[in-house]
């Protein structure tokens, strides 16, 4: 990859990302040819690259390094995201096993991030590999500036020949600590950077039809999700202790990106230079869509939902059809709300079909329910247009 002249002005790299990346589609179809990706982000959890017993994973770390950094060296963008803050800082501290209180997490994740950044520092050097450490939440993924800013940087640090190493923030992250949120960031990441396929590697093989031990089958190959995985109950079936996730949140990433047209490995670190050769490992997530916003992709699959709405037949086909949600077809609304925040959207039976963002609180839903929209505005005064949810901030889901 060249590296661009110093002389072009910030204006003209950041054109020349957005240019490049812009509408770029994953030319990646079937596992075999993932030897052709030219943009990838490899998630490895926490249990691959750490223990309790010795912190980081001395070898693990090695190896996995080993199989990016010669990816990185075939001129392929890489763009690593790496769990294990939390379970590298635990030794350090005199942990013996994953704390519960947020306090203590965010102590570990702060001790741990720099243990492994200097570990990678120091392995990647070996091949001349440039690295750089790029923190991030949930949130600046879905926040339309930050997202920008996340977006740019990254770009920038590709176009520089930089193998970025992405983690969440878990010296400052709240909640989301708690569920494995690395997983679904390398979904929102690859999203972010248009790449061609997403791995995401931990210490399970594949997706089982149930546990191996119980003569479970490899999922070789998903192309619908819902139909695919109806009935298989996903749990964690590997070591436990040190990460979060579990297969769950795997899959849920892997949906993430399939449904935004890119394809997704799940499988073992051990299998990482196999996966990337194009070798039958693992599960594959088949694109399953075309790239949305960001917003659309949270709205779908990430946003907690504040309450819901339910409309009758005529909106549901409305909104279908990609229509914003007007007042005149809701007929119900259920819990507490605020302008903004997320909500479900029901049809008549009361099943979920989309969400978006209420433009209005639940209460002037509640009064302007049924009414075109003169009188819903004649309700709640001048400045209403009767529009309850805008097509811009609306996510169909897919039917089951």
């Amino acid at each position: 990859m060249l590296t661009p002249s110093a002389s072009l002005s910030r204006a003209e790299i950041q054109r020349s990302a957005e240019s490049r990346g812009k509408n770029r589609i994953s030319p990646i179809e079937r596992r075999e040819d993932l030897p052709k990706a030219k943009r990838i982000v490899v998630k490895v959890g926490s249990s691959s690259l750490t223990s309790i017993a010795h912190s980081l994973d001395e070898l693990a770390v090695a190896t996995i390094a080993d199989v990016l950094a010669k990816t990185h060296g075939r001129g392929v963008e890489v763009v690593f995201v790496s769990s294990g803050a939390i379970a590298a800082g635990l030794a350090p501290l005199g942990l013996t096993k994953r704390p519960k209180d947020l306090a203590t997490q965010q102590a570990a994740a702060a001790v741990g991030q720099s243990l492994i950044m200097t570990r990678y520092t120091e392995i990647f050097s070996r091949y001349d590999v440039t690295i750089s450490q790029v923190l991030v939440t949930a949130e600046d993924l879905m926040h339309r500036s930050r997202y920008h800013n996340v977006h740019r940087q990254l770009e920038r640090l590709l176009d520089l020949n930089v193998l970025p190493i992405v983690n969440e923030n878990d010296a400052v992250a709240t909640h989301e600590i708690k569920f494995g949120d690395n997983d679904r960031i390398a979904a929102l990441v690859a999203h972010t950077i248009k790449a061609d396929a997403l791995l995401l590697l931990s210490d399970v093989d594949a997706l089982y039809t149930k546990h191996p031990a119980e003569g479970g089958e490899r999922i070789s190959t998903v192309t619908d999700p819902e139909r695919d995985l109806e009935g298989v109950e996903i749990g964690t079936i590997g070591r436990a202790g040190v990460g979060s996730g579990g297969m769950v949140t795997k899959v849920e990433a892997a949906k993430i990106a399939s449904s935004s047209g890119i394809p997704a490995l799940v499988t073992s670190a051990a299998n990482a230079a196999a996966a990337l050769d194009g070798a039958d490992v693992g599960t594959w997530f088949q694109p399953t869509g075309g790239r949305r916003s960001i917003r659309l992709v949270w709205l779908s699959q990430l946003a907690k939902t504040k309450g819901a709405v339910t409309v009758d037949a005529g909106a549901e086909r409305a909104v279908r059809r990609r229509t914003s949600l007007l007042a005149a077809g809701i007929t119900g609304v259920e819990g507490i709300f605020r302008p903004g925040e997320p909500i479900a959207i029901k049809d008549p039976q009361g099943r979920t079909f989309a969400h978006g963002l209420a433009a209005y609180s639940s209460q002037d839903i509640e009064r302007i329910a049924g009414l075109a929209s003169a009188a819903a505005e004649e309700e709640l005064g001048d400045g209403f247009d009767g529009v309850v949810v805008h097509v811009d901030n609306l996510a169909v889901l897919r039917r089951r």
